[in-house]
């Protein structure tokens, strides 16, 4: 009986990254949090970290999310995943949980772009748009790629508004290892709005980074409310780049917000 009660409180995270960045960036969590027993995937969404494909052979959210699809379309029908969107990653994860919500037990926003259920795909990212400033965006480069609209953060953009309370050698490692992205608002303001059955079915819990400056704390908290999510933890000290700033803050959070979800 004790090992099927241990067995049962294992947990599967999968642990999805946000715009421009891949796979690499949870290499201090995942080690982490498998040292207490857990399964973890990391992946590299399209035209992310080392996945071949290009950004301009990718148009839509549903084709950047392809490999985190594939893996939920993987996994066997009885097994129920942690999945865990960080910045942008969020809508991945909403299109996951949307489309296979009874393999989901739990979707963790940290410090991610959260939708809602009342409003199109793009409503979060417009409404963040409205409230950042253009010249917060500092070095961040735009461009047009296809049908959306590219960008690739700036050294000083990472340095002063994602990552300025992370270790130096994690910012050298993220600009090497940086690729363009998109927030695809232009397919995402197309696309019919998440459902009630699907995304909105599934239980949601939010994890607020309080020194968070690319998602201030003033937005964090807009989108929880506007999400209707009530399980809200906090990790103080941290900045967008929690996962490399706070990992073992982090890792604790991840294994305490889980708990309630057996």
């Amino acid at each position: 009986m004790g090992s099927e009660s241990v067995t049962h409180s294992l947990k599967h995270y999968i642990l999805v990254h946000g715009a421009c960045h891949g796979a690499w960036c949870w290499y201090k969590i995942k080690p982490l949090l498998e040292s207490s027993g857990h399964k973890v995937t990391v992946l590299d969404l399209a035209a992310s970290g080392i996945n071949l494909k290009k950004l301009q052979d990718v148009e839509t959210l549903s084709e950047y999310s392809e490999p985190l699809l594939e893996v939920m379309e993987s996994l066997p029908p009885n097994e129920k995943v942690v999945l865990v969107g960080h910045s942008l990653g969020g809508l991945n994860i909403a299109l996951a949980m949307e489309k296979f919500p009874t393999k989901v037990q739990l979707g963790v926003f940290l410090t991610a772009v959260v939708p809602d259920t009342q409003h199109k795909p793009s409503y979060v990212l417009e409404k963040y748009s409205e409230s950042m400033p253009a010249t917060s965006w500092l070095d961040t480069e735009f461009g047009n790629c296809g049908n959306k609209t590219s960008l690739l953060f700036g050294r000083n953009f990472m340095s002063k508004m994602l990552y300025h309370l992370t270790p130096l050698e994690d910012l050298e490692l993220a600009m090497s290892m940086l690729r363009p992205g998109s927030l695809f608002i232009e397919d995402l303001s197309q696309q019919k709005n998440f459902s009630k059955v699907g995304y909105g079915s599934v239980p949601r819990a939010f994890i607020v980074c309080t020194q968070d400056l690319g998602v201030p704390l003033e937005f964090q908290r807009w989108m929880i409310e506007n999400a209707g999510i009530s399980d809200v933890m906090e990790i103080n000290g941290a900045d967008h780049m929690v996962m490399l700033s706070k990992p073992q803050e982090l890792c604790d959070c991840l294994l305490k917000i889980v708990m309630k979800y057996q």
